[in-house]
């Protein structure tokens, strides 16, 4: 029961915190700094972890990280080429076409999902290093997590829109100016941010529960931004370091069980606790199960479903299919549950980092330094797990090209539904325009970032346009 009240309580903490960044805008943040963040939230240890915990369950209720149909996985999803519309919602095709207008209200509300998470990382932050009331143990925390959560943002945003302004502060009247940064210095930030988290994170996990940060969560991070970057021995150190932790993690042998809560394959996952009643399902189940004829605004692209071997046990376990009369649905279906309401206890949660990406990671980094049977090695871990032909058995000569390429495929169908991990993975290997010019009549090679949306160009004169809108 006191837990309980902690977690209604910092929700309500938080909740006030991001009524205030919302209102669809970053810039219109207008709140005493030493209101929010001084008097109420760090007087204590205990209200300070409170809300913390909020920031942790505003996750599951932020357009942005929620894994509902205006998040990175649901959007980034009709950018690739996994999904195909079903429902004609018109901001959906945007996306599916890959013709998304400035006006688009789910751009929109991705645009402003991750900035009012990255306010609320910086009133943590900024909280805790101005509070004198707090312990190093608390304060440490607090700082190092809400880091890890402002780096982890500011990586999707970077990646989605490219030029984003950089907020660090509370300040409304310094943010509401604010000019779009260049990536290069965004990805700075992300990399100062993820390294002091990592100093300020423990290899545990707090209270056992993989809903919050460890170090092995910034580790595997780190492995992620040094593989976008090309930085390849820094990002088979850092998966290396996070495969290593063995006593923590592990493949699920059985597919049905990485999406569970606290599954032995999770890094960090969002609870469904920040729905904060009787419901018990993710988004993501919500969102993607096939009930009935249209029940989900997508389905899975016949692509897609061309590139499977039959006996993959990803396919079986992680493909559902509903039948009616006329044809075949298939659909993601690694979220079992579509809904309950019955208030009883959670049994999936949303994933957001596992081990299986950093045997990949590190499949592609060992690949591209010529460490070919290395490569092989870590690819082969995914594929045994799945059931299906090794390649050290069937086909060890593979060049580096050719194997890139195998790897690229399985990072397809290892993450489809998650993560935006195809449409990333299209455009920083260069590959997205010669993917979806033959797949989707409209596409522009400008589509490869989605615009800033207009209404935050109207508040902002300082903010640029993406080039093509």
């Amino acid at each position: 029961m006191f837990k309980n009240k902690t977690l209604i309580k910092a929700i309500y903490l938080l909740g006030l915190v991001s009524f205030l960044a919302s209102c669809e805008s970053f810039v219109e943040v207008d709140v005493p700094n030493d209101r929010i963040t001084g008097e109420t939230l760090f007087t204590n240890n205990r209200s300070a972890l409170s809300a913390l915990d909020g920031l942790y369950s505003q996750l599951f209720n932020t357009s942005f990280a929620a894994g509902g149909n205006r998040s990175v996985t649901f959007l980034s999803g009709l950018s690739g080429d996994n999904f195909e519309i079903t429902n004609p919602i018109p901001d959906m095709i945007e996306f599916s076409e890959n013709e998304v207008l400035p006006q688009n209200d789910y751009n929109l509300s991705l645009w402003s999902g991750a900035y009012s998470t990255i306010y609320m990382a910086n009133s943590l932050i900024q909280g805790a290093e101005n509070s004198t009331s707090l312990d190093d143990e608390t304060r440490n925390r607090l700082i190092g997590e809400s880091k890890f959560i402002r780096a982890f943002t500011y990586f999707y945003l970077v990646h989605l829109y490219e030029n984003v302004p950089l907020v660090l502060d509370t300040d409304y009247q310094i943010n509401a100016q604010l000019a779009n940064a260049s990536p290069e210095n965004v990805n700075a930030q992300i990399l100062i941010d993820l390294n002091d988290a990592l100093e300020l994170t423990d290899e545990n996990y707090p209270e056992d529960s993989r809903k919050y940060i460890n170090s092995s969560v910034v580790r595997a991070l780190l492995a992620r931004v040094h593989l976008y970057q090309e930085n390849w021995v820094q990002a088979e150190q850092y998966s290396s370091q996070v495969i290593s932790s063995s006593n923590l993690y592990n493949l699920n042998e059985d597919l049905d069980d990485v999406f569970l809560i606290n599954s032995i394959e999770a890094l960090w996952q969002i609870s469904p606790e920040g729905w904060g009643g009787t419901f018990s399902h993710t988004r993501e189940g919500n969102l993607f199960v096939i009930i009935f004829a249209n029940s989900s605004p997508v389905e899975l692209s016949d692509d897609f479903m061309d590139i499977w071997e039959e006996n993959d046990l990803r396919f079986i376990n992680w493909v559902g299919t509903f039948s009616d009369e006329t044809r075949d649905y298939n659909f993601p279906f690694k979220y079992k549950i579509q809904f309950d309401n019955s208030g009883g206890d959670i049994t999936e949660y949303s994933t957001v980092f596992r081990l299986a990406e950093q045997y990949l990671i590190r499949s592609e980094a060992r690949a591209k330094q010529g460490n070919l049977s290395g490569a092989i090695e870590d690819l082969d871990q995914i594929r045994q797990r799945s059931e299906i032909d090794l390649v050290s058995e069937t086909n060890p000569g593979l060049s580096e090209n050719e194997l890139i390429e195998l790897i690229l495929t399985e990072r397809r169908k290892e993450f489809f539904a998650e993560w935006g991990h195809r449409w990333l993975d299209l455009k920083r290997t260069q590959t997205v325009n010669e993917v979806l010019s033959v797949k989707k009549p409209l596409w522009n090679p400008t589509d490869i970032f989605y615009p800033i949306p207009e209404v935050e160009r109207m508040k902002n004169p300082n903010l640029e346009q993406n080039e093509g809108y």
